[in-house]
């Protein structure tokens, strides 16, 4: 459960703490950077390279649109991967759960990167590749909420919004890795890319699990599950159904304050690749403005959730889900202007302040709305679902939209009402954290809003 801070720590005990926490978010950051490489760089592919290589000889919106159903695949199985994971998180520890979706999804990357095209083996193709995307998807399910959870339990409330951010932060790493990877390897002749330029990034990802599991395997257990495992009081068998009796209403307020975040950064990051090549920006700009909005997005994250430390969590998240809605419609006017500063600024406003300010937030708004005995379970399964009815469906519901209308707008209204939904959800949901009260509320009051 989040702890109240201690009235009395002694400077030495303080620092080392301090020192405790830096070292952890260091190693959830570069974890999490390289477990999102993997993910993301399926984004990318989807967008470029997969409708012409396993869906060749279908309309380009029709391959398109097959591409990002694939890309879907991976979030449906997203809440398989929360549920396994987030059960043994709460009955084993985060540790050790971060550690096998690592290998999972590293190895899984990899697969992509030798699999036959469908001029090669025909249909048997895609099919291979939407069940590597399965295996993806589960793994990534269980990765979010060890991440957060690996952070924000070692660090007090007064704090855990600026050190839980941190976390987040390897979301962006790793777009702004596979994104500038992509783009190195795009370079080549258009001939040389499709036929082996593009697997180069996925077989990179193994290398990437090596550095990975060196940095995961130094850092320890959290201590409010150490705590939680040692108390009197047993560990729950079944956490995800625990979860779901008791603290159903905080699992749909995730789902609900993540339809903005998650279903806009897919819009914006993903969906706009294509929409980019519709309209003629070359592939490099859009990768080129992607990238910046990420690298920039990597600093304003931790400066939202310091922001949130001071003046609440919800404030900080209608502001970023408020200015998506704001900048839904100009979003695309910039693109259409096809100006390449214009374009950059679209996606940096879109992405490195709207997009940060919910993102932000996130780990520390949404740990302290479960107790410690279920918040694994409660985080990835609140987390996952989400995504599969925000993130997973939206590259595909906005390719139909551009298809059906031949225009941004409908996509413009579409990014809008995700963002109305969240911002409705946030007003509803409890504040966990106020700095007036992180002094003066016990850990269970604060999770749960009484």
């Amino acid at each position: 459960m989040p702890h109240s801070n201690s009235p009395a720590i002694p400077a030495d005990q303080r620092k080392g703490q301090a020192g405790s926490i830096r070292r952890v978010a260091a190693a959830s950051l570069v974890g999490s950077a390289l477990e999102w490489y993997d993910f993301f760089l399926y984004g990318t592919a989807a967008a470029l390279v997969f409708n012409k290589l396993f869906f060749p000889g279908a309309d380009p919106t029709i391959g398109t649109l097959a591409a990002f159903s694939t890309f879907a695949v991976g979030f449906v199985a997203r809440p398989i991967g929360g549920v396994i994971f987030g059960h043994f998180g709460d009955r084993v520890g985060r540790k050790a759960m971060l550690l096998i979706t690592l290998v999972i999804m590293g190895v899984s990357t990899t697969l992509i990167g030798v699999l036959p095209t469908y001029d090669q083996i025909g249909i048997l193709a895609p099919i291979l590749l939407v069940a590597v995307r399965i295996v993806q998807g589960i793994a990534v399910g269980g990765e979010w909420g060890g991440a957060v959870l690996l952070i924000s339990e070692q660090s007090t409330r007064k704090r855990r919004g600026f050190y839980s951010a941190f976390s987040q932060t390897g979301v962006t790493l790793g777009y702004v890795i596979s994104a500038a990877v992509f783009a190195i390897f795009g370079t080549l002749p258009q001939d040389d890319f499709m036929s082996w330029g593009w697997r180069v990034p996925f077989l990179l990802s193994i290398v990437l699990v090596g550095v990975g599991l060196i940095i995961r395997t130094r850092i320890s257990e959290t201590p409010e599950f150490e705590k939680a495992k040692n108390s009197d009081e047993e560990l729950p068998r079944l956490p995800v159904v625990q979860v779901l009796k008791e603290q159903w209403r905080s699992v749909l307020l995730v789902i609900g304050a993540r339809m903005a975040e998650n279903g806009g950064s897919y819009v914006l990051l993903v969906f706009s690749l294509a929409y980019g090549t519709r309209i003629g920006l070359s592939t490099g700009l859009m990768l080129t403005a992607v990238i910046l909005a990420n690298a920039l997005e990597t600093v304003t994250i931790v400066a939202f959730g310091a922001l949130s430390d001071r003046i609440g969590r919800r404030p900080v998240y209608i502001m970023g889900a408020g200015g998506l809605i704001l900048w839904a419609f100009p979003f695309f006017w910039l693109l259409n202007t096809k100006n390449p500063v214009l374009v950059c600024l679209a996606v940096v406003v879109a992405v490195s302040v709207c997009h940060a300010a919910m993102i932000g937030t996130q780990p520390s708004f949404f740990t302290e709305l479960f107790t410690t005995k279920v918040r694994y379970s409660g985080l990835a399964l609140g987390h996952e679902l989400s995504g599969v009815f925000a993130g997973g469906l939206a590259p595909f519901i906005a390719t139909a939209l551009l298809a059906w209308q031949g225009s941004y707008w409908p996509v413009a209204v579409y990014l809008a009402l995700l963002s109305v939904i969240t911002v409705v959800t946030v007003i509803l949901a409890p504040e966990p954290t106020r700095p007036s009260r992180v002094r003066s509320r016990s850990g269970t009051a604060a999770a749960h809003g009484e």
